[in-house]
């Protein structure tokens, strides 16, 4: 199939896609609770001609496309279907959510229009390739929650996964920009928890308590250092406290103080050495004032590091599609627990750029004012089922 048949044939598929995306927008779930959004997915699938399965209490959707040619390789195809715990600001846009206080601000959305209609691609040209596609639907992706038990659920085999893509919208490119990089493309993500425990007591005597609100303090401070003065001047990493609690009266110390942040690096050697760290500063620095840590450990994934074979594949995929501009963009601090499946097998995680600054579309992820720029959904379904198609004519690696 010629660039342009391709083309021609996803941009008929355009009023779809916006339509998926924006049903999606307007309906957004936070994770673990998708099942409304898998439920539409699977339903978009079934007419398509496919047989989902719905997996992990049905808050998870996992369906095959098995190329008329034969025994082949097997790749997955994965898009992340969660919401945020954002309220949209906009109340004029027309597919804005319904959800009080959930949204679509991270692209999510996007994400699921556009493997729907790479589905639907493949399926189309089945006879052109042998092997299998396996579109994965992954929930809870935004709380690292969601990949680890699709691969537990057996997504990675039966018949075993030798390749893996997937894609994430940018609002900070704009539309016809197509980031590809090998090695690390974005960085591992974990959540922390540290609580000082102290001595509570009467606000007017401070000398008959210990107070652990100095000390969180100091401890705060004190991990500042692992960035600054234990890892490498080269390396890039990010430890961030993020929320303070303690206390519930102004005039009475409490007896603890919890401390919840994130950590970010882009190698496991670093991830591993931060984690313990944060612990270990953590407690020197209450022991010092005779009060004590109790480290949390809260969910996490590793960094996602690319193929350097895969990402040569979708990068000279992304190369055929009309409008494409492709890039190497730089690693990202943020995470995602694609990594996971990254892990299991070579693939390789790219960047569609969706914004459109001269139309307002340009705020950040994570933004009550995030949005795309809907025609980057075509543009991304080339993308996506060029690569599978070069991948599973391909033959073995």
């Amino acid at each position: 199939m010629s660039p342009e048949e391709l083309e021609r044939a996803a941009r008929a598929l355009a009023p779809q896609m916006v339509a998926d995306r924006r049903q999606l927008h307007r309906h957004p779930e936070l994770a673990g609770r998708e099942r409304e959004t898998a439920a539409y997915i699977a339903s978009r699938l079934r007419d398509l001609g496919l047989e989902p399965r719905l997996l992990l209490g049905e808050t998870a959707v996992c369906a095959d496309i098995r190329g008329g040619g034969g025994p082949g390789r097997a790749l997955l195809v994965r898009a992340d279907i969660d919401a945020l715990p954002i309220q949209e600001r906009d109340p004029e846009r027309p597919y804005r959510s319904l959800s009080e206080g959930v949204m679509h601000a991270c692209g999510h959305d996007g994400h699921v229009a556009i493997a729907l209609a790479t589905a639907e691609l493949l399926r189309e040209r089945r006879a052109e390739f042998p092997g299998l596609a396996r579109l994965v639907f992954q929930p809870a992706e935004e709380v690292a929650g969601g990949a680890a038990p699709m691969i537990e659920a057996g997504v990675m085999e039966s018949p075993p996964i030798e390749g893996v893509i997937g894609l994430h919208l940018w609002s900070g490119q704009p539309v016809g920009r197509v980031g590809v990089r090998a090695g690390t493309f974005c960085a591992s993500a974990d959540e922390f928890g540290l609580e000082v425990r102290g001595r509570g007591g009467h606000g007017a005597l401070p000398h008959q308590a210990l107070d652990p609100v100095p000390i969180a303090s100091l401890v705060v401070l004190g991990l500042q250092t692992l960035v600054s003065r234990e890892t490498s001047p080269l390396e890039s990493a990010v430890v961030t406290v993020g929320q303070v609690s303690a206390g519930q009266a102004f005039n009475v110390i409490p007896e603890t103080v919890l401390l919840r942040g994130t950590v970010r690096a882009f190698t496991e050697e670093d991830r591993g050495r931060l984690l313990r760290r944060i612990g270990e500063v953590g407690a020197g620095i209450a022991s010092a004032f005779g009060a004590s840590v109790r480290q949390i450990e809260g969910p996490g994934c590793p960094p996602v590091v690319c193929d350097p074979a895969m990402a040569e594949l979708v990068r000279r995929a992304a190369a055929t599609v009309p409008g494409a501009d492709v890039f190497e963009p730089d690693p990202l601090p943020i995470g995602d627990d694609v990594g996971l499946f990254l892990r299991r097998a070579p693939g390789c995680y790219f960047m569609l750029g969706a914004g459109d600054p001269p139309r307002g579309i340009s705020a950040p992820h994570h933004h009550p004012d995030f949005d795309i720029d809907e025609a980057c959904l075509p543009l991304g379904a080339q993308v996506m089922t060029r690569s599978a198609l070069d991948f599973l004519t391909a033959g073995p690696g």
